[in-house]
């Protein structure tokens, strides 16, 4: 499951908590990750992945959407992991929330 691989990982790179869901009233700095989709050829899957980087304001929210771009560029270092692409990066600050965000989706290939 490509979910508990990436929570692992960027749990073990990252200095700030990494959910899979937002909790209510959550503030600071954090990270979230969802699949937003995937397929399968001949054994070998791929998935969809968006992270969103939250923090205090937008500058804060963009230096930590660089380093999860940085920190997901080693991801093939995972066995089962065969390759990870950017496929587009972007500020996503919550106007509903008014909190600041950026996203950063990537296309992972693993078997």
């Amino acid at each position: 499951m490509i979910e508990l691989i990436l929570k692992q990982f960027l749990d073990s790179r990252l200095e700030v908590p990494v959910l899979l869901e937002k909790e209510r009233k959550l503030t600071g700095k954090f990270v979230i990750f969802e699949k937003t989709g995937g397929s399968s050829l001949n054994q070998l899957k791929r998935a969809t992945i968006a992270v969103q980087s939250y923090a205090d304001s937008l500058y804060e929210a963009a230096l930590l959407n660089e380093e999860v771009k940085t920190v997901m560029s080693n991801l093939v270092e995972v066995t089962n992991v065969s390759g990870v692409t950017l496929n587009s990066d972007y500020n996503f600050t919550d106007a509903e929330t008014k909190q600041y965000r950026y996203q950063a989706v990537f296309d992972i290939n693993y078997c």
